[in-house]
């Protein structure tokens, strides 16, 4: 049987890696896993009774670009987040989660040819590993630049060569920036959106950790499009409720972009999208438009940013997160530094290269492990604690 080659150098995917990595050891403690994103705070306890009041449209098929009321709550957050005005029925379609989004829509936008030759995308190294897939399932060039503490953990793809940039049809950018919790400013994001219509490329915002942060509220790319006067097709953004609601089990994100884009977006939905069921999107239309368990949310990670602060504010190379809820740690090696913090503590990590490409011989990630600060605040407290004593003390 023949099967395609062009997935056939995806590296093994970092959760599947980390379990080779550690479970041949036993913990050297009760074992607390602090590798994996997924928030354990409590989402709002009212979600359940809105999933119980509407369980018989589990009878119905869902529309596959969201209800008019869905769409309609995410357009007035948005107004109410950002200061800008969207069309729910030109502007917005209600995702399976931003993953699925982040791939689905750029098979609907990639060209398959760009100046004469094939198409390049661009994504930060380290990335989520859904860009690199995207790209090459749309037959493009991934291009992978570093995010380091020398760029501010932030690509700089203006420093790319112009016949590179004059093949980009796609530049991806997460802000706040997972793993590294890195905000791109309105200098940043004007700068970019500039760079686009420059090189004619669209710019893929991926901004599902928007509402945990510390200080201000990052700015968005909508808003900076809308104060720069930029062409609204140049950007399409994504949004989640997995992390600023707690609920990743919902499945439940949104894609803005302009009318045309949208347009080609929904007619692909159209034929292979995975919609939501109806009950969970009255649950959205509801988690959407309340702001109170958001704003708990953010305090509680708060006081898990001062308490990281506490333990590694004296570890040469510690950089403080602006946002999100991961702590990228330097370290001499990521993968021995995580066998030897589950072998000696049972505190388990990701090592940092898990989630970059080695370009020209270097990984910006093997430097660093992911930890992510998702466990309850004492539980949290207490892994910090037997991280840093092993691995620092």
């Amino acid at each position: 049987m023949t099967f395609p080659e062009r997935f056939s150098n995806l590296p093994e995917y970092a959760f599947p890696r980390l379990r080779k990595l550690l479970d041949c050891h036993a913990p050297g403690g009760a074992p607390l896993h602090m590798s994996i994103g997924e928030p354990r705070h409590t989402f709002p306890a009212w979600v359940t009774d809105i999933v119980a009041t509407h369980a018989d449209e589990f009878g119905k098929y869902p529309p596959n670009e969201g209800t008019p009321e869905l769409r309609g709550a995410i357009a007035d957050w948005v107004a109410r987040r950002y200061g800008v005005t969207l069309d729910p029925e030109r502007r917005i379609a209600v995702l399976n989660g931003t993953r699925e989004g982040l791939f689905n829509t750029a098979l609907a936008l990639c060209p398959e040819v760009k100046a004469g030759g094939r198409p390049v995308i661009l994504m930060p190294n380290p990335f989520y590993q859904v860009y690199a897939v995207a790209a090459l399932a749309v037959g493009a060039d991934p291009v992978y630049v570093p995010a380091t503490a020398e760029t501010g953990f932030l690509p700089d793809y203006a420093a790319l060569p112009d016949d590179v940039l004059d093949r980009v049809t796609i530049a991806y950018l997460c802000s706040p920036s997972n793993p590294q919790g890195a905000v791109a400013d309105r200098a940043y994001w004007a700068d970019l959106l500039r760079l686009a219509e420059k090189h004619d490329f669209q710019v893929f915002a991926d901004e599902c950790y928007s509402e945990i942060y510390r200080g201000d509220p990052p700015p968005g790319a909508l808003e900076v499009a809308q104060e720069i006067g930029a062409d609204p097709e140049r950007v399409v953004v994504f949004h989640s409720l997995s992390k600023r609601s707690n609920l990743p089990g919902l499945r439940s994100g949104f894609v803005a972009a302009g009318p045309q884009s949208m347009a080609r977006i929904k007619q692909l939905r159209a034929y292979a999208g995975a919609p939501l069921p109806l009950p969970l999107q009255r649950v959205a239309e509801q988690v959407w438009a309340d702001e109170e368990h958001v704003r708990e949310n953010r305090a509680l990670y708060a006081r898990k940013f001062a308490i990281a602060d506490t333990v590694f504010g004296a570890v040469p190379g510690y950089h403080a997160p602006q946002a999100g809820f991961f702590l990228w740690l330097p370290v001499a090696d990521g993968e021995a530094a995580a066998v030897k913090l589950w072998r000696e503590t049972g505190v388990r990590v990701l090592p940092g290269a898990y989630l970059s490409r080695e370009v020209n011989g270097e990984n910006p990630g093997a430097g660093y492990i992911r930890v992510a600060m998702v466990a309850p605040e004492q539980e949290m407290r207490h892994g910090l604690e037997r991280l840093g004593d092993c691995l620092y003390g």
